[in-house]
């Protein structure tokens, strides 16, 4: 087969959306109802089901925006820094600075940083904390400044081709954004589900124009919290940072696309304009990359986007199975294990701290097959070998959702 019809097969229209990677019919036809009441649509290759979008969905309108088109975990993105350090020293004493990552951070749900943050975020005056939706939400916002989480929220130590030392981090803005989008979804008198109509606000409207600056609020808090981790692994490993790589993943943008502007809503998908870097990671025990956008007709198509991460092939509840929390009666048996979880770990040299088997390379897509359906839209630039990760441990329940 020809590289051309090996493309063909990997992007396909869905009536006039199109479609990278192969998908569950749940996840197509949930595209289907938001390409429906959107001007534009794409599906990214790591596309799963989500809350009323699909993750790895993209959808633009030129006077609208969809809070849970974001979603509940607003501005959830990576951020990627390259220090001044080889690999050899960080493999020396791994466990060590695991042991200091997993100290000094906080990981799980609704965690305080042990360390207070100052931030010109919370000066006073600053846009954004007067409205009725964040007004509420900034002493709990300034409490978990530089907290990361729980689901698929990490932090991880890599070495790329050349054997240098980069922190990547995956994260978004914690109960502020949670708490902002509950309220606006609330406020629309939006259903709540997962295959529900997405909730779509005009963007010139009261309430659209609120949600704007509440998300454009969220977006500088992400920035500063994914800032700040890395700001102090690096610290914890002496280091300096010399390169950052870093985007939002569920965010709103205003964009101009074939001599048009629209409102870009992007959940799970991260951009790629021609030259734009992007840190895209893999699975606990599998590579990351840096990659680039480039300029192709699929570029255009897919609205400058690309993948967030591998992309789910198992929930939650089907890895750890299901257990009656009155009763302690196992009611669904896991599909995944902790032995199962931890022989793909050991096999891949990687120093772990916490991690529920929800999280196991199990659960997940394989990363290179997920970004070579989208080859001709991204370059890549690095490839980052795991050799630590933190995560928060098994029995978080975490209510950001996506």
């Amino acid at each position: 087969m020809s590289g051309a019809e090996s493309r063909r097969t990997i992007m396909k229209m869905l009536e006039n959306t199109p479609v990278w990677g192969e998908h569950e019919e749940k996840t197509l036809s949930q595209m289907r109802t938001c390409a429906a009441l959107a001007d534009r649509a794409a599906l990214m290759a790591d596309g799963h089901l989500g809350y009323a979008v699909p993750i790895g969905g993209v959808i633009a309108w030129k006077d609208a925006i969809s809070p849970s088109g974001v979603g509940f975990d607003i501005a959830c993105g990576n951020k990627a820094v390259r220090l001044d350090m080889p690999g050899e020293e960080l493999r020396a004493k791994i466990d060590l600075i695991m042991d200091d990552v997993w100290a000094t951070l906080s990981f799980g749900v609704g965690r305080r940083n042990a360390e207070r943050v100052e931030h010109a975020l919370f000066d006073r005056g600053h846009a954004g904390w007067e409205l009725e939706a964040t007004r509420p939400l900034r002493q709990k916002a300034e409490n978990q400044l530089g907290t990361i989480g729980s689901g698929n929220h990490y932090v991880d130590l890599f070495t790329d081709e050349q054997d240098r030392v980069w922190i990547g981090v995956h994260f978004g803005s914690r109960g502020f954004g949670h708490g902002v989008a509950t309220w606006f979804l609330k406020a629309a008198g939006a259903k709540d589900g997962m295959e529900v109509d997405p909730c779509v606000l005009s963007a010139s409207g009261d309430l659209g124009e609120q949600y704007i600056r509440a998300m454009t609020l969220a977006g500088e808090y992400a920035y500063a919290g994914r800032d700040w981790v890395c700001d102090r692994v690096a610290r914890l490993l002496g280091a300096v940072i010399v390169e950052s790589v870093h985007n939002h993943h569920n965010f709103a943008w205003r964009e101009e696309h074939n001599g048009e502007s629209y409102w870009v809503v992007r959940k799970g998908a991260t951009p790629a304009f021609p030259g734009q870097k992007g840190f895209v990671g893999g699975t606990m025990a599998e590579p990351a990359v840096i990659l680039e956008g480039v300029d192709s007709e699929e570029s255009k198509l897919a609205m400058y986007s690309t993948v967030h991460g591998a992309g789910r092939v198992m929930g939650r509840r089907e890895a750890t199975g299901l257990i009656d929390r009155k009763t302690g009666e196992v009611k669904r048996a896991p599909k995944i294990t902790r032995d199962m979880m931890h022989a793909r770990v050991t096999e891949a040299r990687v120093e772990l701290r916490g991690a529920g088997v929800d999280e196991s390379p199990h659960c997940y897509k394989r990363l290179n097959e997920v970004l070579a359906a989208h080859s001709d839209t991204v370059r890549i630039l690095h490839t980052l070998t795991p050799v630590g990760v933190a995560m928060a441990g098994a029995n978080e329940w975490d209510p950001y959702k996506d």
